[in-house]
């Protein structure tokens, strides 16, 4: 398999593909005349990033499509459930966007202070289309159009122990709250895979405290492993425009705890197909040792 995965490396600079990315920056071109923007994105940039994903988002991860019809041409807040426990499934929704949908677009995903503070990654994150996740941020990429992505689980969603494996956290209201302030509906999906990049993890997260880390993972695998992935795109949630954006809370979880139920489906179904992977079995036993240890 490792050998068929590197033989793709290189995939990239093929006439073919090569022609793929052209047709594609085409297009992003006229949405961005300026090749960039004031927050850093920087299309010429933006497209060798995505050429070197592009083989492990094709060949390595083996990324399945599913709902792309949902996706229409207009502006959304993308929510999904986040896992991994390292961003590579924000990476791999964004590809989908770039490479997958017509008319082509660059996701922006919504990161961390700390992310954007990584030397190096912070700004070829930035140069890619990353953005860091404030409110007024959010709502300036909105009114200009831009699609946003945010995981509301934040970083609990992508810390989880092997047992807590495509369980969903809850959701923060921040996310909610700007929809009602822009009137962009949210498009939910649903992201089967990447919990098995790594099968077996803990987080002593009392530890990730006193290093002042937010998330801590201990794993015999230090390289994720090559776990299908299926991207699941749910139908747009409309926002109800009887709700203002500064209504109670109460009034808000209704429709939030929805968008959660419908995005925790979506994974419940996803699993059911997904393709079969060795790691599936190993963090299905894995899990089941430590809940019996725990009811013992």
């Amino acid at each position: 398999m490792f050998k068929q995965i590197l033989s793709k490396i290189n995939d990239a600079s093929s006439p073919e593909n090569k022609a793929f990315f052209d047709q594609i920056f085409q297009k992003l071109e006229l949405r961005y005349p300026n090749r960039e923007d004031p927050w850093g994105l920087n299309l010429r940039r933006a497209r060798k990033s995505l050429e070197r994903v592009w083989p492990l988002y094709k060949h390595y991860f083996q990324v399945r499509c599913f709902g792309l019809e949902n996706i229409s041409d207009q502006p959304f807040i993308v929510v999904a459930n986040h896992s991994g426990q390292i961003a590579i499934d924000g990476m791999l929704i964004c590809s989908m966007f770039s490479t997958e949908v017509e008319p082509p677009r660059i996701l922006r995903p919504m990161v961390e202070r700390f992310f954007t503070g990584i030397p190096f990654i912070g700004s070829w994150a930035a140069e890619g289309g990353a953005v860091l996740g404030d409110r007024q941020n959010c709502i300036n990429l909105l009114e200009r159009k831009e699609s946003v992505l945010v995981f509301p689980e934040g970083v609990r969603g992508i810390a989880k122990d092997s047992t807590d494996f495509y369980e969903m956290k809850s959701f923060g209201r921040g996310f909610f709250r700007i929809a009602l302030a822009t009137g962009v509906p949210i498009l939910p999906i649903a992201v089967v895979g990447a919990e098995e990049f790594y099968p077996l993890v803990w987080h002593p997260l009392k530890l990730a405290k006193k290093i002042g880390l937010p998330a801590f993972p201990i794993t015999p695998n230090l390289v994720p492993l090559p776990s299908p992935v299926d991207i699941h795109v749910g139908k747009p949630f409309i926002i109800p425009s009887e709700l203002s954006a500064d209504a109670p809370d109460s009034e808000l979880d209704i429709h939030i705890n929805s968008i959660h139920a419908s995005i925790q489906k979506m994974l419940d179904e996803g699993l059911t197909r997904r393709r079969e992977f060795i790691a599936n079995k190993v963090s299905e036993r894995f899990s089941t040792r430590l809940s019996k240890k725990d009811e013992a």
